[in-house]
C-alpha cells in the first residue's frame, strides 16, 4: 500500500514569516480576503499585524470573529455568510486551532456547496473541489491545523466534536511566526504545546505509522520537551523551537492518524469544555500507559528523545515507565492539572462511547472497548 503525504503548497518559517503575505496574495492574483480571528487576538491587536501588512500593501479585507475556543456549527454558518457578504475570494486564518478550523469549514462549503449542512462533513466527506485559499497564520504552538487536513466542529445540541479528515481543505500557505505568538499567556503556551506533544507521540505509535512521518515525529518530541518549558518563560529559544516542533509533528500526525488520547480528549472538551490541550495533556500519559505493550521499542525513543539519560541500559519495561514518566513531569512542570473535578460517574457511558466512535480512536495502537475507555476516564477522578 502506498503511503500518502499532504503538505502545503508554501510555508514560511521565522521571525517576520508574516511580511510574505502580501506578496503572494499578489502573485496569486487575490483580490479580498475574509480575515477569521476570534475576539480576544483582536483585543489585543495581536491581528492587527497581520491586517497592517495587508493595509500597507492596498489589499482588501474584512475581519469575521465570531469564533469560539471549540468552534460550533453556527460559527461555520455565520462564516460562510460573512464570507460570501463580503465578497470575499480567500481566507486568512489568524490564530489557535479554532480559527483554522472554523476557516477550513467555510473554505470548503464555499467551494462545495452541496456540504452546506455542516454535519455532512464529519468524517472523509467526499467533497470534489479544494476549499477556497486559506494562509494560515498560527498564534498558539500547538494545534498545527496550518499544516493538517483535519478540522473539529462541535455539535452543541448533541454535545459532541465531529472530526472531518478532508485533502481539499488544506491551507495552501502556512505562517509560522514565533512573533505571533509571543503574546501567548503562559496556561495557553502550555496547553496548546502539550496537545503538539500529544500530536507527536499518538503520531509515533499510531498503526499507520511509517519511516518518513517517525522522523517527523520524533524530531518533533525532541523540540518540544526541549523547549516547552522556556516557551512559557516566554523566552525567545522557547517560542522558536515550539514554532517549528509543533509544526514539524502536524507535518507527521496529519497523514496518518492519532489515537485514543485525541478521542477521549474531544468528547471531553464537547461535555465539560474542557480547553482541548489541557484534555490531552491529562490523557496522554494515562493512555500511554495502557498502550505500552503495543509499541515495540517505540518508547525507548520518546525517552530518548525527551531527554532521559540511560535509556540503552534499561529493560523493555524500565524504559516504557520513563517514557511516561517524562511525559507526566513535562505536563507538572508547565502547570497541567491532572484530574477533571467536572468528571463524573454518571457520564462515564456517554463519554466513553463517543470515545469509541470517534475518527481517531481507529489508529490507536491498541484496541479499546467502550468499558477500557470508562476506565481509562476513571484515571482523571
Amino acid at each position: 500500500m502506498a503511503n500518502r503525504i499532504n503538505l502545503n503548497q508554501t510555508s514560511f518559517h521565522g521571525a517576520g514569516a508574516i511580511n510574505e503575505i502580501a506578496a503572494e496574495v499578489k502573485i496569486r492574483g487575490l483580490k479580498k480576503a475574509l480575515v477569521c480571528s476570534d475576539p480576544d487576538l483582536i483585543k489585543f491587536n495581536v491581528t492587527t499585524k497581520v491586517t497592517k501588512v495587508l493595509e500597507d500593501a492596498g489589499l482588501e479585507y474584512e475581519l469575521y470573529s465570531d469564533i469560539k475556543p471549540n468552534p460550533t456549527i453556527q460559527n461555520v454558518q455565520h462564516g460562510v455568510e460573512a464570507f460570501k457578504k463580503a465578497a470575499a475570494d480567500y481566507i486568512i486564518a489568524i490564530g489557535g486551532g479554532s480559527s483554522m478550523d472554523t476557516s477550513k469549514a467555510i473554505g470548503i462549503i464555499i467551494a462545495n456547496p452541496e456540504f452546506e449542512d455542516v454535519r455532512s462533513l464529519e468524517g472523509t466527506a467526499p467533497t470534489k473541489n479544494p476549499c477556497v485559499p486559506i494562509i494560515a497564520v498560527p498564534t498558539t504552538a500547538g494545534t498545527a491545523a496550518e499544516v493538517t487536513i483535519n478540522y473539529v466542529i462541535t455539535d452543541v445540541e448533541k454535545k459532541r466534536k465531529f472530526v472531518c479528515v478532508d485533502p481539499h481543505d488544506m491551507p495552501v500557505i502556512a505562517v509560522v511566526d514565533p512573533e505571533m505568538m509571543s503574546s501567548m499567556p503562559k496556561g495557553l503556551t502550555a496547553s496548546t504545546g502539550m496537545d503538539a506533544l500529544t500530536h507527536a507521540i499518538e503520531g509515533y505509535t499510531t498503526k499507520a505509522a511509517w519511516e518518513m512521518t517517525d522522523m517527523f515525529h520524533l524530531k518533533a518530541i525532541e523540540l518540544i520537551s526541549k523547549s516547552l518549558r522556556s516557551a512559557v518563560a516566554n523566552e525567545k529559544e522557547g517560542r522558536e523551537g515550539m514554532a517549528l516542533g509543533q509544526y514539524i509533528a502536524g507535518m507527521g500526525f496529519s497523514n496518518v492518524g492519532l489515537g485514543i488520547a485525541h478521542s477521549m480528549a474531544h468528547t471531553l472538551g464537547a461535555v465539560y469544555d474542557t480547553p482541548h490541550g489541557v484534555a490531552c495533556a491529562m490523557m496522554l500519559p494515562i493512555v500511554m500507559e495502557y498502550n505500552a505493550e503495543c509499541t515495540g521499542e517505540k518508547y525507548k525513543e520518546i525517552a530518548k528523545a525527551m531527554g532521559v539519560e540511560g535509556v540503552d541500559d534499561m529493560s523493555v519495561e524500565e524504559y516504557r515507565k520513563a517514557a511516561v514518566d517524562a511525559v507526566r513531569k513535562l505536563s507538572v512542570d508547565v502547570g497541567i492539572p491532572t484530574k477533571l473535578e467536572a468528571l463524573k460517574e454518571e457520564d462515564l457511558s456517554f463519554l466513553a462511547e463517543s470515545a469509541h466512535a470517534d475518527a481517531c480512536a481507529p489508529g490507536n495502537p491498541k484496541d479499546a472497548s467502550v468499558e477500557d475507555l470508562k476506565d481509562l476516564f476513571r484515571k482523571l477522578m
